[in-house]
């Protein structure tokens, strides 16, 4: 099989776009008894973290929705498992907190009197990339959907009730890679 320049141009193109691409990540939702709740979507842009809500059967109303810490959604531990929520250094929890907030608060988001919730939000409180604003180390990250609102003071979690739907936060596309430091001869 011979290639020509046209074929090999393109697949050079294709290699160059998929190494431009941003870091991209997939949280795939389940509620307590093991069933799909559909998917939450995490992009990196330029001005922060694109997070694309698309969930089905939750309770209608407002929902307090959080990164927690580690990389775990099991059932029979009703998502505690999960851990606290993600903050790196120490803060308190809560858009109207002094001190305030965890990284890994995000705002609360509204179901529809169908179960279904749609709804996208930009947070520049952490990344998907590599570094200290990273959600990804060792153990992962999950999100975790509430029972209830959060009321963005009480701590540790805005008194939004019950841990109700989880999921592991996957890299589907990772951070490129980091420039290598430049190497000096010994003499």
């Amino acid at each position: 099989m011979r290639k020509t320049p046209v074929c090999i141009a393109l697949l050079l193109c294709a290699a160059s776009a998929l190494a431009a691409q941003k870091p991209h990540a997939v949280a795939h939702m389940k509620t307590l008894d093991g069933s799909n709740a559909g998917t939450v979507e995490f992009a990196q842009t330029n001005h922060g973290v694109l997070v694309t809500f698309d969930l089905h059967g939750l309770p209608p109303g407002a929902h307090a929705i959080h990164i927690h810490t580690s990389g775990n959604c099991d059932t029979r531990a009703k998502f505690t498992s999960a851990g606290p929520h993600f903050s790196p250094e120490p803060k308190n929890h809560g858009f109207m907190t002094k001190g305030g907030p965890h990284p890994g608060d995000l705002p609360n988001q509204f179901a529809a009197a169908d179960g279904s919730l749609h709804a996208s939000t930009l947070t520049n409180m952490f990344a998907l990339g590599n570094g200290k604003k990273s959600i990804f180390d060792r153990d992962g990250a999950a999100l975790i959907v509430h029972a209830k609102a959060d009321d963005y003071t009480s701590q540790p979690a805005g008194n939004s009730g019950d841990r109700i739907a989880c999921g592991v936060i996957v890299r589907t596309v990772g951070p490129k890679a980091r420039k290598a430091a430049k190497q000096t001869a010994h003499r």
